[in-house]
């Protein structure tokens, strides 16, 4: 075996173990932004056992990379993105969405530990994480920045402020992961607002664009390391096309799965078809 090989069989251990934890969470409540949790785990398993500079012990560390979620209804996978790097204690998934509990269903950087912003107002991420980007520049603390959001934000005007500010400032230390699942709540986000070509849109914005599969460890690993050692003083931006449900298959089959609202017996049925699927090495 490689040592690419191996690094991809930990990835996808990593990303199954997220997708269990995501969906342990929801079948606490009932419900959720499951599907959600199931696409992006991929991309998380490599931002957080691969790519982030982080002290799971020391959350604050000072030299930490930054991880925005501008999509704070993703906060269940982030939560679980949190447990598989030991920042969170999986004991906590139990709690999810109760009184006093460190997991709220959207996340707020007031209550859980890694949590950077508080998400949720749609399509502001960007531009806080421009803000923190120039403010670490000045600080001389070479901590990247990353930028996790969803294909609906890009309806907003500010998202499209944020990334001409980006590259005006030329900060090539700001990576946005883009999941494009074309799906939002009011449907399909290209028949709400089509925001296509996308990828030459960003470019004209001054950014380097790379477009994967975000349910492909393989390409999702070699973007990250790309977005990271480009050589262009320029921001970087990662689309990822991604399933709703993966690894789910009658969660990937739902019509309208932005809000998923599970039958009892369902969970236990989703927690098996991933057990049966389950990648070598892969226990939670």
């Amino acid at each position: 075996m490689t040592v690419e090989d191996a690094r991809l069989r930990e990835l996808a251990a990593a990303a199954w173990r997220i997708r269990r934890y995501a969906l342990r969470m929801g079948e606490v409540q009932g419900q959720g932004y499951v599907g959600q949790a199931l696409g992006w785990a991929d991309v998380l398993a490599v931002a957080y056992r691969h790519a982030l500079r982080l002290r799971p012990d020391d959350p604050h560390w000072e030299g930490r990379d930054r991880f925005l979620l501008s999509h704070g209804h993703y906060a269940i996978a982030h939560y679980a993105a949190l447990i598989e790097a030991g920042i969170l204690p999986e004991s906590e998934l139990e709690t999810y969405g109760s009184d006093d509990s460190r997991l709220p269903m959207s996340g707020m950087a007031t209550y859980t530990p890694g949590m950077e912003i508080s998400g949720g107002s749609l399509g502001q991420g960007l531009a806080i994480g421009v803000g923190m980007a120039l403010a670490l520049r000045h600080r001389g603390n070479p901590a990247y920045v990353y930028v996790s959001m969803s294909d609906g934000e890009l309806d907003e005007g500010a998202v499209w402020e944020a990334a001409m500010s980006a590259s005006h400032w030329r900060l090539d230390h700001l990576i946005c992961l883009v999941d494009l699942n074309n799906q939002q709540a009011d449907g399909p986000s290209t028949q709400v607002l089509n925001f296509e070509p996308l990828v030459d849109k960003w470019r004209a914005f001054g950014w380097h664009v790379q477009r994967i599969d975000g349910n492909d460890l393989a390409q999702v690993l070699q973007a990250f390391d790309t977005a990271r050692h480009w050589p262009q003083p320029q921001p970087r931006v990662i689309l990822c096309d991604t399933l709703m449900g993966k690894g789910v298959p009658f969660l990937e089959q739902r019509d309208k799965n932005h809000f998923i609202r599970v039958d009892p017996p369902e969970w236990q049925q989703a927690l098996d078809i991933l057990d049966q699927t389950a990648p070598e090495g892969a226990r939670a």
